[in-house]
Formats: C-alpha cells, structure tokens, sequence
C-alpha cells in the first residue's frame, strides 16, 4: 500500500510541476514543450559597436 501512495504522490508532483512550467512559459519565461525552439533569425538583432559605443544624451 505504501508504494502506491508513493507512486500517487510522485505521480501529483510531476504533474504539477509540468503544469507550472507551462504557466512560465505561458508568460515567456521558459521554453518547455508548448513551443519549439525559438528561431533566432527572428531575434532582433544589434550590431555590437553600436551597444559597446558610449552614447551620450543632449
């Protein structure tokens, strides 16, 4: 009987812990498995000079 609990209760975690991970990637923290991987020729992308250069505001 014991083992049933026990399989009951890892069986719960798992599952609630699938669904926090998709609640985070829901709000885009993560990638679990709702979505693929992002494609990165979709990124914005900046030069690096131009986020290295020392800006300064008049």
């Amino acid at each position: 009987m014991e083992i049933v609990v026990a399989l009951a209760f890892s069986a719960a975690v798992l599952f609630g812990a699938d669904r926090l991970m998709l609640w985070l990637e829901r709000r885009g923290h993560v990638n679990w498995r709702g979505k693929g991987r992002r494609r990165l020729s979709d990124e914005p992308v900046t030069r690096l000079d131009s986020m290295l250069s020392d800006h300064t505001r008049r």
